[in-house]
């Protein structure tokens, strides 16, 4: 069965997250059926400031605002099978723990966790507090994934590319897809 998934763009800092983790998804066409995206619009100002173009307009998904609630994957009929909040910031993350499903990345981010389906929450912001750190323990505690876009450092990097593509490939290995990374001890 191909992958259903919907990638939630926040306005934490970690725009390369996302823009390589979906330019990588366009490229997985063979295993996935369908990508969604909903982006807030404090995550293309970041993206604009961070990466100085707006390349997010040229991607080959359908875009859903915060406020469409009539989105596919706003209910557990659209089954969607993963949704990758990339980057996610604390106060969204703070909002899935809480069950606050006031827009549409935490109405989704719900019924994926009430559906038992995968989420994948690539938190950006450092350093932890408690509150922040009572937030991931119930998300992980709801089913949730929490990833902290931490690189490694193993495969060598030479680039803040590569550097980024290390969490980004994680993540990749965490939705369950396929594909070519660097593997310790391979």
């Amino acid at each position: 069965m191909k992958h259903r998934i919907v990638v939630a763009v926040t306005g934490a800092s970690g725009s390369i997250y996302a823009r390589q983790l979906l330019q990588k998804l366009a490229g997985m066409k063979e295993q996935i059926d369908q990508v969604a995206i909903v982006m807030t619009e404090n995550a293309k100002t970041v993206w604009e400031t961070e990466l100085d173009e707006k390349g997010y307009e040229q991607l080959p998904f359908p875009f859903f605002s915060q406020g469409d609630f009539h989105a596919p994957f706003a209910s557990g009929s659209g089954r969607f099978d993963t949704m990758i909040i990339c980057p996610c910031s604390m106060g969204t993350l703070g909002r899935i723990a809480g069950g606050i499903s006031n827009d549409l990345i935490t109405r989704a981010a719900d019924v994926v966790l009430k559906e038992r389906r995968k989420l994948i929450c690539v938190l950006r912001d450092t350093p932890y507090n408690l509150v922040h750190i009572r937030n991931m323990q119930a998300v992980t505690e709801a089913g949730g994934i929490i990833c902290p876009a931490t690189p490694s450092f193993y495969s060598r990097p030479q680039t803040i590319e590569e550097v980024a593509a290390t969490v980004v490939d994680r993540v990749i290995d965490l939705a369950g897809l396929d594909h070519d990374t660097f593997r310790w001890g391979e």
